[in-house]
């Protein structure tokens, strides 16, 4: 597995990592836990090394889940988590927090789920409203401090936000949705990234699944299932959206690869500090996402594909993101 830098931080990490939200919430039931850590080590033997988990996934669970796998190999990988969200007494998730003792006070309970003494990357999920970025960033420049944390990132962020952040405590890494269907950062986080050399991880690089090519306008979603209720996966929007799913199709047959390869390679031919994290359940589509770090697309194809895909209109918001970045 090829190797790629978060922009100036100086750490590595394999050019494609997993996801491993949907092991655990957000896509219908949970897996089997014994079966997911299967996964989770199965993708570390092919040179994953990568790994991303956040606090409410569950919540908590995902990064139990995520530390039990990683334990024995604990020395080959990168762990990323995520802070800035309140939990009731029974656990469940709550509005946002990012004040300082609230961040210090949930470190510590993460590094005791991921089994860890210190957190390779540790990202605000979201933006508090309520609190200062700057007092945010000086929050993890005490933690990195410490010795509790290394690297300090920040999720669905804005470039201003990110430049009074960096301006406190270096940004090793930005999280924000990025893929065929949702080109958001391109306009000003992407550029504010290089100029401050700080790498970027795009979450859902397969578009919640639909770039795979395996989602039509016909399927069905559990109520568990974050894609029910998104509104770029009602009928009418996936209907509306399937010509961007032909285009990819129509690409990955020339290229003798699949739709999700051609959609991951699209991104690591973006820029060389770009680490897309998508997420299976499944050791089959590790392996295939993997594949995608040798597809090479040519500066011609790349051409091809922006010029068709700006015929493209994408129809429905995103998700769980939102669409005016914090």
């Amino acid at each position: 597995m090829q190797k790629r830098q978060l922009g100036n931080s100086g750490l590595e990490v394999s050019a494609i990592g997993l996801g491993c939200m949907g092991m655990s919430t957000n896509y219908g039931p949970a897996s089997n836990r014994q079966e997911m850590i299967a996964v989770i080590r199965a993708a570390a033997d092919r040179g994953v090394t990568f790994f991303d988990t956040a606090q409410v996934y569950g919540p908590f669970t995902n990064e139990e889940l995520v530390g039990e796998a990683l334990a024995p190999i604990r020395d080959r990988v990168v762990i990323a988590t995520k802070f800035g969200f309140d939990f009731g007494p029974s656990g469940e998730r709550g509005g946002f927090n990012s004040r300082p003792e609230h961040i210090k006070q949930m470190t510590d309970g993460s590094l005791k789920r991921l089994r860890v003494e210190t957190i390779d990357l540790y990202y605000q999920h979201r933006v508090d409203p309520d609190v200062p970025i700057e007092d945010v960033a000086g929050t993890l420049k005490d933690l990195i401090q410490a010795g509790k944390v290394q690297h300090f990132g920040l999720s669905e962020v804005g470039a201003q936000t990110i430049r009074r952040a960096h301006a406190v405590q270096p940004v090793t890494a930005v999280q924000n949705e990025y893929s065929l269907w949702a080109r958001d950062p391109e306009a000003d986080v992407l550029p504010t990234c290089e100029e401050l050399g700080i790498g970027f991880v795009p979450w859902s690089p397969l578009g919640q699944g639909f770039l795979t090519a395996t989602v039509d306008a016909t399927m069905a979603f559990d109520a568990s299932d974050v894609r029910s209720w998104f509104p770029r996966f009602t009928p009418e929007a996936r209907a509306a959206n399937q010509p961007l799913v032909d285009l990819v199709r129509q690409i990955a047959a020339r290229k003798g690869a699949t739709p999700a390869q051609i959609a991951l390679a699209w991104l690591l031919a973006q820029k060389p500090w770009i680490v897309p994290i998508p997420g299976t359940r499944r050791l089959a589509r590790v392996e295939e996402n993997l594949g995608a770090a040798d597809i090479e697309l040519t500066a011609e194809d790349l051409r091809e594909l922006d010029s068709l895909l700006s015929t493209i209109a994408v129809h429905g918001a995103r998700g769980t993101g939102s669409e005016q970045y914090g």
